[in-house]
């Protein structure tokens, strides 16, 4: 039986999530909540409504096409003192498959981010896109959490196998075990993210622990899996940027013989989506990590034998 997933978006010409030059694949879905996340289009497992306010001409023209056309009543005009013109009823979105709002809408105002594609559709995006990749390139799945949606993923990978296709994982590692292993076994290299080592801390900023997480990556050290591990680490000001974090990461990748980390700058390219999907981000007021405490953080992970690279223009 074929399986369809969700997507919500598909990107060519990648060339820093993986070696070569790669088209890139967002799944929806992921059992994480970050706080800073960049794409917050992608933590639910369903299309998403973005509300694009600057294209909004209700109080310009008196459009009322979106409201008029939603099923649901979900959609509510504002006053003219209001920073928006129109506020959605989100949990009422929640139960709409037709999104009649959206193909209202003639100004792009309400888009969707989110897109069901079997298998087989997708598999002719990537044949599609095979000829721009180079020698090494190829196809890199990532999110939300690609392992959410999980028959999907099982079946994409063992088709791009079939068509020899290079495959790269971009994952929280937070999955079960087996399942996990299963995965890992079809890709020859992956980007797993080190959010925090306390797992009290790690549940305080992503909703979950990171023992999970743990496990999994001990596990996949412990097995015969032969592809690259880089871990990630996205650096948030006064929640993992401190020593004593830096330390015990390390120590942990020295652990389990992995020796390959990228840290991340913290930036709020999400912001504008967050407000899209009428959500609050937290890191609003967050300013972009200083280079100067990306290069001793940096430093700490090269004093322990760590390779760390710097920054998102990595090629790998």
């Amino acid at each position: 039986m074929e399986e369809t997933g969700i997507i919500f978006d598909i990107q060519g010409h990648s060339v820093h999530d993986g070696p070569g030059t790669r088209t890139l694949v967002f799944l929806s879905g992921c059992p994480l909540c970050c706080e800073w996340c960049a794409n917050p289009e992608g933590m639910e497992l369903q299309p998403q409504v973005r509300f694009k306010k600057v294209n909004c001409v209700h109080r310009e023209q008196c459009c009322t096409r979106c409201a008029d056309a939603c099923p649901h009543n979900a959609i509510a005009f504002t006053s003219d003192d209001s920073e928006a013109p129109l506020e959605i009823d989100r949990r009422l979105c929640r139960t709409c498959d037709t999104l009649d709002c959206v193909k209202a809408c003639l100004k792009e105002a309400l888009i969707i981010s989110g897109k069901e594609m079997t298998v087989t559709e997708l598999m002719k995006v990537l044949k599609r896109d095979r000829r721009f990749w180079g020698p090494e390139g190829g196809v890199s799945f990532t999110g939300g959490e690609p392992l959410f949606q999980k028959r999907f993923i099982l079946q994409l990978l063992q088709r791009c196998k079939e068509s020899y296709i290079h495959t790269v994982l971009e994952t929280s590692a937070y999955a079960e075990t087996a399942f996990f292993l299963e995965a890992m076994s079809m890709v020859e290299f992956a980007f797993i993210d080190l959010k925090h080592m306390d797992p009290v801390k790690h549940k305080e900023k992503t909703g979950v622990s990171c023992r999970r997480i743990h496990e999994n990556i001990r596990a996949l050290a412990r097995s015969d899996w032969s592809g690259r591990l880089v871990f990630r680490m996205p650096i948030i000001e006064n929640y993992n940027d401190n020593e004593e974090n830096i330390l015990a990461t390390a120590a942990f990748l020295n652990e389990i013989g992995v020796y390959e980390i990228n840290i991340l700058p913290f930036h709020r390219l999400g912001d504008s989506k967050w407000t899209q999907l009428g959500l609050t981000y937290p890191y609003r007021d967050y300013k972009e990590t200083p280079g100067q405490k990306m290069e001793q953080i940096q430093q700490l992970f090269l004093d322990q034998n760590i390779a760390c690279y710097n920054g998102y223009r990595t090629p790998f």
